[in-house]
């Protein structure tokens, strides 16, 4: 897997490779200086007229060893020190007396001019307040510049942790970031300031992140291919799990034809739909392979009955937030004893009352908010989740006890005390109403078949993604229906079957 650190843990790593594993921190700054070379050349920027700004601190140093380099290249290059000289690393101060030793010079003020590339290498990942004074109008100044930008580690003004914008940021074209992807390179809006991230081995030590869970990843297909569940030759139906979908109401059966559906389509082996008595013909005529039980006053010894039956169950999509539905759900609360799912009005029904939460609490449960339902769910605006998701999902994960699929454009999920698992796949074109109510019945369908309920989230959320992906390349980014998420499931899986050695 690859791991996504915030800037204290990356800084951690910098630390234990530097004092425990003896690795001097400068041949850390030339081998990542060296890596930022590399890069830029390699995407083929001109180099005709280079502007590197520097800060302070180690990342300054970053900044002159890059600027020496290119010198010693015989490029044109301009170097800023935007900082305060008096307080430069250690490391910093060698480096920009190297440049000198080249002949380069180093000016005190950013001019505005027709450079080729501006290198951002004014702050580092440890970047925690807001830029204001003199540093604000620099970077909005290099921002009006024309010419490439690239980013030294991280585009200055983004947290590391967070993704935010404190006050502005340097937009970059290319971020060149060293050993591993930072968080906030992965979370918006930072991922979108750091343009294209290419992440550059220079040797510090990953051994920190493997032994901390708080360290967020990306797994790799390799590891999404292997939760996949299995599909043994002699098996039926009920090898593959019976699936509980209590959804849909007056004028919302597609939520529960959409749930069933995802269901289905991830190989769950028989999907019953429980879903009031209006609902019985469209979805008999939808999705004729579903069985359908359907009511019209609210009946807790049946609701019981079938959660005896299944072997995962789904509740919310659709089912609107009255008083039978509230009932409908505290009775599954109380009752479910398999996996569960808790997608859209089931949500914002246990946002009402802690009093379900409670009741699920220790419990096989999966919610899969969006950013506004998880605002509801936790109290918090939606500015204090974007300005600090992984912070607020742990804290709600670990109180609950429950698995969360925080969704977005870029989703983070997390069981209980684990890691935090953020998922590369998915597009804009996944937009649309009843997306989310697909990815719910693809979590219930790998539950159905025994992943866990980490495994099935994680997955889920990677499949989900890849299906969009695989039917907006064929039906085009603006006109994917969310039926056609689940009909592309199939692409999604046979690539990582594809996996399989």
């Amino acid at each position: 897997m690859r791991y996504l650190p915030n800037g204290t843990q990356m800084k951690e790593a910098d630390r234990f490779t530097i004092q425990e594993l003896s690795v001097p921190s400068l041949t850390l700054m030339e081998r990542a200086a060296a890596a930022c070379v590399r890069s830029i050349k390699r995407k083929k920027i001109s180099l005709s007229y280079v502007c590197v700004v520097c800060g302070a601190g180690n990342n300054g140093g970053d900044g002159f060893a890059i600027a020496r380099m290119l010198k010693e290249e015989g490029y044109r290059v301009n170097a800023v020190m935007a900082g305060n000289p008096e307080h430069l690393t250690e490391e910093a101060a060698y480096q920009k007396s190297l440049f000198e030793k080249t002949g380069g010079t180093v000016s005190d003020d950013f001019r505005e001019d027709e450079y080729s590339i501006i290198i951002d290498a004014l702050f580092g990942v440890g970047l925690s307040r807001e830029v204001s004074g003199k540093y604000f109008e620099l970077i909005e100044r290099m921002n009006a510049c024309p010419g490439h930008k690239a980013a030294v580690d991280i585009p200055s003004g983004i947290s590391a942790d967070t993704g935010a914008v404190l006050g502005t940021a340097f937009k970059a074209d290319i971020t060149v970031t060293f050993q591993a992807q930072k968080m906030g390179l992965f979370l918006y809006p930072g991922r979108e300031y750091a343009g294209e991230v290419i992440a550059a081995d220079i040797g510090i030590s990953e051994e920190i992140f493997a032994k901390d869970h708080r360290t967020a990843c990306l797994p790799e297909p390799a590891e999404y291919q292997r939760m996949l569940p299995g599909r043994k030759p002699d098996s039926n139906k009920g090898t593959f799990g019976k699936v509980l979908m209590i959804s849909g109401s007056r004028g919302m059966s597609g939520a529960a034809y959409l749930n069933a559906l995802g269901a289905y389509r991830m190989g769950a082996g028989l999907v019953r739909i429980y879903s009031p008595e209006v609902n019985r013909m469209i979805l008999q005529g939808q999705l004729p392979e579903a069985v359908i039980t359907a009511y019209e006053l609210y009946d807790e010894r049946e609701i019981i009955k079938l959660l005896e039956w299944a072997d995962a169950v789904c509740i919310g999509s659709g089912i609107g937030t009255g008083e039978k539905a509230r009932k409908i759900l505290h009775t599954v609360a109380e009752n479910v004893s398999v996996p569960c799912v808790i997608d859209a009005d089931g949500l914002n029904l246990l946002s009402e009352s802690r009093k379900y939460i409670k009741l699920l609490k220790g419990k096989e449960v999966i919610l899969t908010p969006h950013i506004k339902e998880f605002s509801r769910l936790t109290g918090k605006t939606v500015e204090e989740i974007r300005n600090d998701r992984p912070g607020i999902l742990r804290d709600f994960t670990e109180s609950t006890e429950l698995t969360c699929i925080l969704k977005d454009a870029a989703t983070l999920t997390l069981s209980g005390n684990g890691r935090i698992y953020a998922n590369p796949s998915g597009c804009a074109a996944m937009a649309k109403a009843g997306s989310g109510d697909v990815l719910a019945g693809i979590v219930t369908g790998l539950l159905a078949q025994g992943a866990g309920t980490c495994k099935a989230a994680v997955l889920g959320a990677y499949l989900h993604g890849r299906a969009g992906e695989a039917a907006a390349e064929k039906k085009g980014h603006y006109s994917i229906l969310a039926r056609d998420i689940a009909d592309h499931l199939k692409d999604a899986v046979g690539e990582l079957e594809g996996q399989k050695s």
